[in-house]
């Protein structure tokens, strides 16, 4: 069974900086892509970056660029999303997923974890 759990969220300042992990279990993390999405208070699901198999590539949406970094360690099947200078609209939770196509939103997600930027 795939299993996707995120942690790392929590209640920041505009302009902090939180880390979130993704701990993947039930498939063979090194054979796929991932990806991070979000999604806002009343809103759809936002694709907020990918990373290829082995961590060389990495794709960013125009709005987080510069600002997060994703990574992974596939000798812990550990996913990673760096975030910094974190605006108010970045309140979400995040999720992430399994496999990276473009902007696609993957189907195979883990339940997410809450981000809230707010003073």
């Amino acid at each position: 069974e795939v299993q996707l759990v995120e942690s790392g969220g929590g209640l920041v300042q505009p302009g902090g900086s939180l880390s979130l992990s993704c701990a993947a279990s039930g498939f063979t993390f090194s054979r796929d892509g991932m990806t991070w999405v979000r999604q806002a208070p009343g809103k759809g699901l936002e694709w907020v970056s990918g990373i290829d198999r082995d961590g060389s590539i990495a794709g960013y949406a125009h709005s987080v660029k510069g600002r997060f970094t994703v990574t992974r360690d596939n000798a812990k099947n550990t996913l990673y999303l760096q975030m910094t200078n974190l605006k108010t609209e970045d309140t979400a939770m995040y999720y992430c997923a399994r496999g990276w196509s473009g902007v696609e939103i993957p189907s195979v997600r883990g339940q997410g974890t809450q981000v809230t930027v707010s003073s």
